[in-house]
């Protein structure tokens, strides 16, 4: 039995970038060779540096993204979707059971409508409810589930807290009744304390809903609080993938060491030292040459420059990492 909810094999996301009208053309490679599973009720972290090409996996598993190659297949009760090959037919009917949670809450809610509009708009555009009553009740029963209350409806978005607006707009992505969320940094701009809340909703939402996320993040802390499993990015691919409790306490990637070396901790006497990584990460338009950390990793030899890593099973257990010298550091 394939307990999985979507598949992703081999998947590569390439941009064409042109400076301006008289330069090249150029291939940006935002994803590269991704192998991803993300099972049924599992709560998945997405972690890694800001252009290690997070977002734009997210939007590809979303259908959001054109999938220059490889597969994402969403496993339906009924049917298996190929996003890759998805016919408009079958993308309408995908949109109604994979969703976004948007990272601004500011930004995510048009100021002229109301929040029972704002909920609304997805049954209305999917056409999933035949009458107003119809749409009203199901308007009030998910609001309810999101710890909003109906006098809310009425309002208007700039009467909200950030806490509020990002009810408002979980609300609004599980109207449909989705299966999968990809929640794109979704507590980032909010204080810590709200985060709190929102993400204890998020984990409320899973099981009274039964819902599938993909938790995309740079901050480690929240994962580490969160998360069932978590994977690592780096300049478009999965360097490490585990059990959340297995990564952060036997980190096997050197960049995933140095990830979680700087999360801060209270207590003075378990202070991490620092793992300093060297530079910028290197441009999607020219990557290096073999292992793509290369550039930055202390335990650097030429092989790591010249062969590219697979993403291999460490002593046949669910820990995945990509690292050519991983049994000697």
């Amino acid at each position: 039995m394939n307990n999985n909810l979507i598949s992703v094999k081999d998947v590569s996301v390439e941009f064409d970038y042109q400076e301006n009208v008289f330069s090249k053309k150029q291939k940006i490679q935002a994803v590269k060779n991704v192998n991803l599973n993300i099972k049924k009720g599992s709560f998945i972290g997405l972690v890694g540096e800001s252009g290690s090409g997070k977002t734009t996996l997210g939007r590809a598993i979303l259908a959001a993204n054109h999938i220059s190659s490889g597969q994402v297949i969403f496993h339906d009760e009924k049917n298996d979707y190929d996003l890759a090959n998805i016919s408009k037919k079958d993308l309408k009917d995908y949109r109604k059971k994979a969703q976004l949670i948007f990272q601004d809450p500011y930004a995510a809610l048009s100021p002229r409508m109301t929040v029972r509009d704002i909920i609304a708009e997805p049954l209305e555009v999917m056409k999933l409810t035949s009458s107003r009553e119809e749409t009203d009740e199901r308007v009030r029963a998910i609001a309810s589930k999101c710890r909003l209350n109906l006098e809310h409806l009425r309002r208007y978005p700039h009467a909200f807290s950030g806490g509020q607006r990002q009810r408002i707009s979980i609300a609004r992505a599980l109207v449909s009744s989705p299966q999968f969320i990809v929640a794109d940094e979704s507590v980032a701009a909010l204080d810590v304390s709200i985060q709190a809340d929102i993400l204890n909703l998020l984990k409320a939402l899973q099981t009274d809903l039964n819902l599938t996320y993909l938790f995309i993040s740079h901050d480690l802390s929240v994962v580490a609080h969160t998360c069932d499993e978590v994977a690592v990015m780096y300049l478009g691919r999965i360097v490490e993938h585990a059990p959340t409790r297995e990564l952060f306490s036997n980190p096997k990637h050197p960049y995933t060491k140095a990830l979680l070396s700087s999360i801060p901790s209270i207590d003075p006497d378990k202070q991490n030292k620092v793992i300093e990584l060297k530079g910028e990460i290197p441009s999607s338009m020219n990557p290096p040459s073999g292992c793509v950390f290369h550039t930055r990793c202390q335990y650097v030899n030429e092989n790591c420059k010249n062969t590219v890593p697979q993403l291999e099973k460490l002593n046949g257990s669910d820990h995945q990492a990509s690292c050519l010298r991983i049994n000697e550091i």
